[in-house]
């Protein structure tokens, strides 16, 4: 009986890591990554006004494939309205195996403001591991800190 319970549960992770393999590779992708030119907090004024905190962001895209290069074709950021802003890459960008590609909004621009975003398309020329794309959100002024990120989610293919 112990045989075919341990048996039977080495069959099924086994099932499970193929499955996770399978699901994690891909030729390409466009993700979503939600960033944040500054935050709104406190109390409404009088004047009905928030306070507002700008923040810097650094755009961190990381290959997760210890042997296949992506190549980032695209990432254009976004205000809060929807409207382009900016292309970050003139060109494609290729990220070798395990490498970083990083993306920088200074925490002077807030024209992307509290609901800014990326669209970032990446390629490769076999199935590789999809890269982990994320938001770091900084102010980092003297006696407080403010410290975030956000992670980007895959949209589907049209």
């Amino acid at each position: 009986m112990k045989l075919i319970l341990a048996s039977l549960l080495l069959a099924l992770s086994g099932g499970v890591a193929i499955g996770e393999t399978a699901l994690g590779r891909s030729q390409g992708q466009t993700l979503y990554l939600p960033i944040y030119s500054h935050i709104w907090h406190g109390d409404m004024s009088a004047d009905g006004q928030l306070a507002k905190t700008l923040l810097s962001v650094s755009v961190s895209i990381r290959n997760t494939d210890p042997q296949k290069g992506i190549r980032v074709t695209s990432a254009q950021y976004y205000d809060t309205d929807g409207k382009k802003l900016k292309e970050y890459l003139a060109t494609p960008k290729t990220i070798g195996p395990m490498g970083t590609h990083e993306l920088f909004v200074s925490r002077g621009d807030d024209t992307g403001g509290s609901g800014a975003n990326f669209l970032i398309s990446w390629k490769s020329d076999s199935p590789t591991s999809a890269p982990i794309v994320e938001g770091i959100h900084a102010n980092l002024p003297v006696g407080r800190a403010i410290v975030f990120t956000t992670s980007a989610r895959t949209l589907p293919n049209d």
